[in-house]
């Protein structure tokens, strides 16, 4: 825990006092970890996690399934394992960034969110955008969700194969209204100002 606390960067003599571990067994032990691997078990573990999904599961999916399991374990230590190991995901890869926005070319709203990305009011801050995935094979995929900042939740989302205005508007649409029925202060919905939302 003192090495994980380490990495955060907390002080080791703050963390030691705090868990009443002596300065000496603390180096001892870390002597001993050095002289082996001090991740084997984890490089192990993520290892049989990874091939057991067929190298379907990436780091974040591997952490989870390490937590549910019991284990506490940061993602960023499953990441850097997983790199050191070579271990890619390879059934469901992000491709390059989709940018939808191409310009100026309808009406283009003002900036209301401002990057004040917190509220302690449900509905009160929505977000949305449109990622563009490569699934298996070569075909791409097109997602769209709407996510309350309140809490992280998904509203609602949309995917298509093809990045259309429909496809964008649905979603919207599912979102007003829930919007009309529960929420209790004006909702600004924050987008990347991409050609579809600057559509009338």
């Amino acid at each position: 825990m003192v090495c994980e606390l380490k990495q955060e960067g907390f002080k080791v003599k703050d963390s030691l006092r705090r868990v009443g571990v002596p300065e000496a067994t603390y180096h001892y032990q870390k002597k001993r970890f050095e002289e082996e691997d001090p991740n084997k078990v984890w490089k192990e573990m993520i290892t049989e996690l990874f091939h057991k999904n067929n190298g379907t599961y990436g780091y974040r999916r591997i952490t989870f399934e390490l937590r549910n399991q019991g284990y506490i374990i940061n993602h960023k230590k499953v990441q850097r394992i997983m790199s050191e190991l070579g271990l890619r995901s390879e059934k469901f890869t992000r491709e390059s960034r989709y940018k939808s926005y191409k310009g100026t070319g309808g009406k283009v709203a003002h900036n209301r969110m401002n990057r004040r990305f917190y509220t302690p009011i449900r509905l009160q801050k929505l977000v949305t955008d449109v990622t563009e995935f490569k699934c298996a094979g070569e075909e791409k995929l097109y997602l769209s969700p709407i996510m309350d900042v309140f809490n992280g939740e998904v509203i609602s989302f949309g995917i298509s194969k093809r990045p259309t205005l429909d496809f964008v508007l649905k979603p919207l649409k599912e979102a007003l209204e829930t919007i009309q029925k529960e929420a209790e202060y004006r909702t600004t919905i924050h987008s990347d100002q991409g050609w579809h939302y600057q559509q009338r």
